[in-house]
């Protein structure tokens, strides 16, 4: 893709979540769970906007979360189908780059583990006591491999964190794995 087509690409992404930014007029308040697609609708919406390069659609994905040690983080994220896919063999992505944030998630214990920083456990320390996650040093090593993939990281002195912009993302993803 030339310059000039990235930096098209790029306002016009850069378009469409500023316009998803935009204030939600009128009186009605959408209720979670309530049947009627009001996010769906709000997307749907926001292509309408872009135009043709959004003929094929889009997904987004969004959360207001209060983590049980009270932090609070809002995030939101819209992808075109054709930058997901590509619209030709040339600029497909290359989804490989997934494979290892993915993967760092497909193991019981380091699932355990991002659930117990999330609640508040921050320390190696705090980590080891918990039950039927290991050894010291089998702790580590899943939290190296959180690191490594973007799922954590570390604050010093041996303490732990979700960085901020991944804890929607994390949630969603586990939202997406249930059945």
């Amino acid at each position: 893709m030339e310059l000039a087509e990235r930096v098209a690409e790029l306002e016009r992404r850069l378009a469409v979540l500023e316009s998803a930014a935009e204030p939600v007029t009128g009186s009605a308040k959408p209720e979670l769970g309530a049947g009627d697609f009001w996010a769906l609708e709000g997307l749907k919406e926001q292509l309408g906007h872009v135009g043709e390069a959004a003929a094929d659609g889009g997904v987004m994905f969004t959360g207001a979360v209060k983590l049980p040690a009270g932090e609070r983080y809002e995030w939101q994220y819209g992808a075109l189908t054709a930058g997901l896919l590509g619209s030709t063999r040339e600029d497909r992505p290359d989804w490989a780059e997934a494979a290892e944030p993915l993967a760092a998630l497909g193991h019981p214990v380091r699932l355990r583990l991002l659930r117990e920083i999330l609640g508040g456990r921050r320390t190696a320390a705090e980590l080891a006591e918990l039950d039927d996650t290991g050894t010291t040093g089998q702790i580590y090593h899943h939290l190296r491999l959180l690191t490594g993939a973007g799922w954590l990281h570390t604050t010093g002195r041996g303490r732990y964190e979700v960085p901020g912009v991944r804890v929607v993302p994390l949630l969603v993803v586990l939202t997406a794995a249930w059945p």
